[in-house]
């Protein structure tokens, strides 16, 4: 509305200025005193008589109910009159105001008004003051000093010229124009006058008219001047902003303000945006405050709001001083015109990018705070020029908005139940915000879309990606980590973002700024203008491949991250594929890549695909960065048909760029900066750094972390071919024109050799598969065949017999690199090994073999697996580190005869079994070979030397043992029966082993256990197991003739104890040769000729003694 409009709708306002003038105006330009004095004191008596009549007019009966108005109304002065002569207000004047401004009616009116309590003042005087200012701004005959004051402002502004005089509509205009006044001294009336007017919301212009039904409703105050006057009702003009600001917020019970009391509303605010003297009820409140914070900032164009607004939540500032700023800010949030600074240095930027142009929005909307910033934001993210103190005020207001939440009407009404349930209390310095933006992060499921949305509104407004100074709690927070791995970049550069996102995770980083850093970063990751970096390079790609919208436009139908995702999809993209991205585009594609592969919340396609997913699968994996991820790789097979696409896509990207996985590249460090430092300074879309990390995993540089990683990887590439890179790049045409709908890289290496195969035997048929794939297909190939070789290796050539050995070592010291056990035991894994860590999957499995629920092909591979780790301790990690001192000690001999990578043939561990039934063991490794003792005792093919030595003799006389399906111990049963039987020493030897060490663990005798479980239970329960304390308490209740075993266990018992005394009385050693063969083949031969050694040594020690002494005393005789 225009301000000639507004004025033809009132009574106005002008004439208080025009005496305020005559003082002013007599004292700055020195005239002559007695000159000025006449003319002053016939203007002054001049509206004191006039302002008499009125004020009687005005308010019939005054002069009965005051006798000071009375007196005033009837008073006549030749000479000036002056409100010092009145004995009302003499009491408060001598209190109040120095002597020296007695003379001055308009000092005397400034200093009462500027109290602070409205009882400092007696209600004659503030009756008087009232009837004074109203006939001041109602008496059209001042407006002529205004016009001569003024005359050159006048002429300048052209609808104040056009105005009709002697209808008071001049003072007005000049008044609502005061912005554009140079003139010095009119500025001065101006701003005098206006002092006045705002300090009472009856003396401005229309005010009453257009809200009086409003105050009324709302209680704001007393609108009758027959009742008591307050002097100063500012609080008037208060009441009925936060009236407008409860509003807008929606709050329950808000009343609706008539749009034109609206509009007088927020002319006021925007009239006094310049002095904070103006706005009486907020000068009022921040009058201390002002000292204590803004002593030294001059009043006028906003200053003094601006420092109040930069201390509103220091401890020290008041809570009704808090109060009135946050309503002004409200205030200026709705229109940015409240902001006198704001307006003042954006007015040109604002005309010249069009932003209050757009003619099909509504003009409310169009001054708001939030169009202003988003216009100009859009601007300068297109690269164009927006004047620096412009850019200055919009830093302080974004920052203003991340600071209070409540200054977004929006934030107010859709996130409140958001705010009473999860973030009371918090409110200072942007921590409800980031409170909101945690809940809305750790969760989506507990806060509204239409919160989440308001959120996301108040993020791109404030546009915290540009600045990171704007998120206060943000920049709180991390400031130490930006001092230490950031300090090298400008303070407010938008890459400060970028750094923390690198540092994430690392040693540097600091709680408290991690998870601001995540909380903040979970808003920008959904809409990809907010990442200014990436907005800048990427635009015209966005453009020209995912059809964006302008900067500052916003379309609900789009899902969060879509645009990103579009990006991404054609930063890898090959040539021949065509529309690729730019170089400048792809690294930052790349950068932002890299950076939200810390967390699937970064990336919204992937959290909003695979929310169900997330929850179902890997509610657990939330511990360490990267888990999730990883969690819904392993169940790739398992996910929904939309989350298993996005992971799949995101996967197949990793393994084109593995840096891409952050994490894993700085847990990869060493290994990358001692072999792999070529390709990972020059990888393009290689896949060869991950391809060298394989190669390397075994290097002394490999730690866990980094090994953990690589075989994650390796083992996800076997889910899809499209997670080896190159092997995609060679064969993905083949694979889609060959072998449609195969995913699994096996079946499709399969299908592909098929074709190869059978084209090469049909004479003169083309090869259907590529070259290039072929050659990838044989490397491929050579993987599968590995498994063959492992269970044939026996009869390989000894250097690939040792390569097959050392990768057997590198599988068992990590399980989750046997890719058959864990496509086989895959579910059983999930069954009894959810809490393992990979490298532990085989022991659980292993404890966990003889269970009723275990799958029975999973069960035949984890007894091949047994088999094989009892060939040789090394295959065996528990085995090694629990007996890594014992083997050693007693079977060093073994070892020294055995070449490198070669099997023992679990000599080490019969060594180890033999001392164990000899109680020589640590407890470790006595646990451990107990373990396997009973495994063995099972299962007679977990003992490679029983296996070696009695093939024969189990085929001849245990044939239907051998041949059962499951194994339980019949086996060595059969031959423990039929030990006189046994022809072959060596396996009479281990069948004779066997029984030593069933003797000193009851445990190791499945048959004999079985049969006296229920014995050793009633009578050897007190007794624990191990070192042969239970089978000595079996035997000694076998001969007590009071007590009767069980007849099985009886005759079992009997049994064993005629194989021992039979072992007991086995030949010794014919001669010294066979004794010596005993001795070498001995385990102990060590122990056993250090023992004859020290006897011979000392036999020989006492010889020379006893000869010595026996010459002595034979010579001492012949001298006789």
């Amino acid at each position: 509305m225009s301000s000639s409009v507004k004025m033809a709708d009132c009574i106005r306002v002008p004439l208080i200025l025009l005496v305020m003038s005559l003082f002013s105006y007599a004292h700055q330009l020195r005239l002559d005193n007695a000159d000025l004095g006449g003319r002053a004191g016939a203007n002054a008596d001049k509206p004191a008589n006039s302002a008499a009549g009125l004020g009687a007019g005005l308010n019939p009966g005054a002069a009965e109910r005051n006798p000071a108005a009375g007196a005033l109304v009837t008073r006549r002065r030749s000479t000036g009159w002056k409100l010092s002569d009145e004995a009302v207000c003499r009491d408060d004047l001598t209190r109040r105001c120095p002597k020296h401004s007695w003379n001055n009616n308009l000092a005397v009116l400034e200093c009462l008004q500027d109290k602070k309590e409205e009882t400092e003042i007696a209600a004659d005087c503030s009756h008087l003051l009232w009837n004074y200012k109203l006939n001041l701004t109602t008496d059209p005959k001042f407006e002529s000093v205004a016009v001569e004051v003024c005359k050159t402002t006048i002429s300048e502004i052209k609808e104040c010229a056009a105005e009709e005089l002697g209808k008071g509509f001049l003072v007005s205009c000049l008044v609502d124009n005061r912005g554009n006044i140079t003139d010095y001294q009119c500025n001065q009336y101006i701003t005098k006058m206006a002092s006045i007017i705002y300090s009472d919301y009856r003396l401005i212009c229309g005010f009453l008219d257009n809200c009086r039904d409003d105050i009324n409703t709302l209680r704001c105050g007393s609108i009758s001047t027959g009742e008591k006057d307050i002097h100063s009702q500012g609080e008037v003009i208060a009441c009925l902003e936060k009236g407008l600001v409860r509003e807008a917020e929606e709050q329950p019970g808000a009343h609706h303000i008539k749009d034109d009391c609206k509009k007088a509303i927020m002319r006021v605010a925007e009239l006094s945006s310049d002095d904070f003297h103006l706005d009486r009820y907020l000068y009022l409140a921040c009058r201390d405050d002002r000292e204590r914070f803004c002593e030294n900032t001059p009043a006028g164009e906003g200053r003094v709001y601006k420092c109040l607004f930069n201390h509103k939540f220091e401890e020290a500032m008041s809570e009704r001083c808090r109060e009135a700023l946050t309503t002004r800010q409200k205030l200026i949030a709705q229109d940015y015109k409240v902001s006198y600074s704001l307006a003042k240095a954006c007015k040109s930027d604002l005309r010249k990018y069009r932003c209050n142009m757009d003619t099909n929005m509504p003009r409310a909307r169009e001054t708001r705070l939030s169009y202003l910033l988003l216009c100009l934001e859009a601007a300068l993210h297109r690269g164009r020029v927006v004047s620096g103190e412009c850019q200055g005020e919009m830093m302080d207001y974004r920052r203003m908005l991340m600071e209070d939440f409540s200054l977004s009407p929006e934030i107010v009404l859709h996130c409140r139940s958001e705010i009473e349930n999860h973030c009371s209390g918090l409110h200072r310095k942007g921590r409800t915000l980031h409170c909101l933006m945690r809940v809305g992060r750790e969760d989506m499921g507990t806060i509204e879309p239409t919160c989440q949305r308001a959120l996301q509104a108040l993020i791109q407004e404030a546009d915290p990606g540009a600045d990171y100074r704007i998120d206060r709690a943000l920049n709180e927070a991390c400031e130490s980590v930006i001092q230490t791995a950031c300090k090298h970049i400008r303070s407010g550069d938008p890459m400060i973002l970028s750094c923390l996102m690198e540092h994430l995770y690392t040693e540097k980083m600091v709680q408290d700024c991690e998870h601001k850093l995540l909380e903040l970063q979970y808003f920008i990751a959904r809409d990809w203008k907010l990442d200014p970096i990436l907005y800048k390079k990427c635009q015209g790609d966005a453009a020209r491949l995912c059809h964006t919208h302008g900067w500052n436009e916003t379309t609900e139908t789009m899902p969060a991250g879509a645009i990103f995702s579009c990006l991404y999809r054609h930063a890898y993209r090959s040539v021949e594929q065509g529309r690729r991205l730019s170089r400048d585009c792809k690294v930052e594609v790349q950068r932002i890549l890299h950076q939200r592969a810390l967390d699937v919340k970064l990336d919204p396609e992937l959290q909003r695909r695979c929310m169900s997913d997330l929850g179902k699968w890997c509610s657990e994996k939330t511990e360490l960065a990267g888990q999730e991820l990883e969690c819904l790789q392993d169940h790739l097979e398992d996910l929904v048909s939309d989350c298993r696409e996005v992971v799949a896509n995101l996967t197949e990207l990793e393994s084109e760029d593995i840096q891409i996985e952050a994490l894993l590249i700085r847990a990869c460090e060493p290994v990358i900066q001692a072999y792999c430092h070529e390709v990972a300074d020059n990888q393009i879309d290689s896949g060869d750094l991950m391809e060298c990390l394989v190669q390397n995993k075994h290097q002394k540089e490999m730690n866990d972390k980094c090994a953990v990683g690589v075989t994650h990887f390796q083992l996800i590439q076997i889910k899809d071919f499209r997670f080896s890179y190159k092997f995609k790049t060679a064969c993905k045409e083949d694979v889609l024109k060959l072998c449609p709908n195969i995913k699994k890289k096996v079946d499709v290496v399969i299908c592909l050799s098929t074709t190869v195969r059978n084209d090469t035997l049909q004479d003169g048929k083309e090869q259907r598969v590529s070259v290039k794939c072929r050659k990838q297909l044989r490397v491929e190939e050579v993987e599968m065949v590995v498994e063959c070789l492992k269970e044939n290796k026996r009869q390989l050539y000894p250097r690939c017999h040792q390569r097959i050995f050392k990768l057997q070592e590198v599988e068992m010291v990590d399980p989750e690199l046997d890719y058959q056990l864990m496509k086989v035991c895959k579910h059983m894994i999930r069954r009894f090994c959810t809490e393992s860590e990979g490298r532990n999957v085989l022991q659980c499995l292993k404890q966990n073999k003889n269970s009723e629920l275990m799958d029975p092909k999973c069960k035949q591979l984890i007894t091949k697996r047994q088999i094989t780790q009892n060939t040789d301790f090394r295959l065996n990690p528990v085995l090694k580190k629990a007996c890594k001192a014992d083997i050693p000690k007693f079977c060093q001999s073994i070892i020294n005869k055995a070449t490198a990578d070669t099997e023992l043939e679990g000599q080490v561990i019969s060594c180890l079994k033999l001392k164990y039934a000899d109680q020589r063991l640590s407890p470790d490794c006595e646990d451990q070979i107990r373990v396997i003792l009973q495994e063995s005792a099972l299962d007679y093919r977990l003992d490679p030397q029983l296996q070696i030595h009695c093939t024969q003799e189990i085929s001849s006389l245990c044939p239907e043992e051998a041949a059962a399906q499951e194994q339980t111990g019949q086996v060595e049963e059969c031959l423990k029966l039929n030990l006189l039987r046994i022809k072959q020493e060596a396996c009479k030897k281990e069948v004779l082993n066997m029984l030593k060490e069933s003797k000193a663990d009851i445990f190791v005798d499945p048959v004999l256990h079985t049969a006296c479980a229920l014995d050793i239970k009633h009578h050897c329960a007190a007794i624990p197991p191990g070192r042969g304390r239970q089978m000595s308490c079996l035997i000694e209740t076998l001969q007590d003739k009071r007590v009767r075993l069980q007849p099985e266990c009886k005759k079992r018992l009997q049994d064993r104890i005629e194989m021992w005394s039979f072992a007991a009385k086995m030949p010794p050693a014919e001669g010294l040769s066979d004794l010596a063969k005993q001795v070498l083949s001995s385990p102990s031969k060590n122990y056993i000729l250090t023992v004859m050694a020290a006897g011979v040594t000392l036999l020989f020690l006492i010889g020379m003694v006893s000869g010595r002494f026996t010459k002595r005393v034979t010579q001492e005789l012949k001298k006789r």
